[in-house]
């Protein structure tokens, strides 16, 4: 299903947000090919912010590596990353013409088309499982832990409850019931008579 929030803005960024492992990246991706944006991702400014701190941060499960969870435990105790990760990402949302995903930006920068993708753990865990190669087992382990850590580093942080308030959304599409070309037609749809 869609629900829709949206109130008459003419904006020309977007950001892509919703729980770990429910098609930010993959529908962030096809947004930037379709409207020629260029895409940013809130997790790879991280890792970035991670490497300048001395962490080895090579591969694409970088994040499932006992070297990202040391990442992580600093990170707990040092909100220093978050924020300047998102600082970062402000600047470049308000450049325009940018498709970001992130799990911060929605509350901070009202100036732009914000989509929330709204899925079941369950299948969450079975798309993680079949990207990652991981078992049930472990992707549910790992959604899990994301999921934990996303609630308390963003509660903590900014005060807001990660995944419950969805009102700063000018749209919410559910990956459970809408498939892959349904949303990115609805997505495409969208952006198209938003944007400047």
């Amino acid at each position: 299903m869609i629900r829709s929030n949206y109130k008459n803005k003419i904006l020309n960024s977007i950001v892509i947000s919703g729980w770990p492992a429910v098609g930010k990246t993959t529908i962030a991706t096809e947004l930037a090919k379709e409207f020629g944006y260029k895409h940013y991702n809130g997790g790879d400014v991280l890792k970035m912010l991670a490497g300048e701190k001395g962490y080895v941060v090579s591969g694409n499960d970088w994040w499932d590596t006992e070297e990202a969870k040391n990442f992580m435990e600093e990170r707990e105790s040092n909100s220093y990353f978050d924020i300047e990760v998102d600082r970062k990402l402000v600047e470049i949302v308000r450049m325009g013409k940018v498709v970001v995903t992130s799990y911060t930006l929605p509350w901070l920068v009202p100036e732009s088309i914000k989509i929330w993708l709204k899925g079941s753990r369950s299948n969450r865990i079975k798309r993680m499982a079949k990207r990652d190669s991981l078992n049930l087992k472990q992707a549910r382990d790992v959604i899990q832990q994301r999921d934990d850590n996303n609630v308390r580093i963003y509660n903590n942080l900014y005060g807001y409850e990660f995944g419950k308030d969805l009102s700063v959304f000018d749209f919410v599409l559910d990956t459970d019931l809408l498939n892959l070309d349904s949303l990115l037609l609805i997505s495409k749809i969208i952006v198209k008579y938003l944007r400047i």
